[in-house]
């Protein structure tokens, strides 16, 4: 039997690197250091955010901000990352990084806002598009109890 060439490792699509990171979420979170939130506009979900522990201890992640098209410009990518870094100071972390991508402008601005800095970025190919990797990261301070 002749064996099939191995096909290079491609980063999944956007929608499997959303459902992962759900469902890691929703099968192995703590309670006390890691939450989601949900924005709802007339009862209909319209965005959610998600604050996870990071690989340090006093280090979590912000994952996952997403708004619908529908729902841009009523200031709710702002108010959940609000709730996330109120959660996250309140959980004693430290310091909230985050992964995104430089094409997404209103995020960035977002970021930005609450005093995220920019730490790293990487020109790659994600998701089948050339796109700038990059890493922000939020220093809280205080005492780290969380992790």
């Amino acid at each position: 039997m002749e064996e099939k060439p191995r096909r290079p490792y491609v980063l999944p699509t956007f929608e499997a690197l959303v459902t992962r990171i759900v469902a890691d979420y929703a099968t192995r979170h703590s309670p006390a250091t890691e939450a989601a939130w949900v924005a709802e506009v007339d009862g209909v979900r319209v965005g959610c955010v998600l604050l996870v522990a990071g690989d340090e201890p006093g280090v979590a992640r912000l994952r996952v901000l997403l708004v619908t098209p529908a729902a841009r410009g009523l200031g709710l990518g702002a108010r959940l990352v609000e709730e996330a870094l109120a959660f996250a100071r309140e959980a004693g972390y430290r310091s909230v990084g985050l992964w995104t991508t430089g094409n997404l402008a209103s995020a960035r601005r977002i970021y930005e806002r609450f005093g995220f800095t920019l730490t790293d970025e990487e020109t790659g190919r994600s998701f089948g598009h050339d796109l700038v990797s990059q890493n922000w990261t939020l220093e809280l301070g205080g005492l780290t109890v969380a992790g």
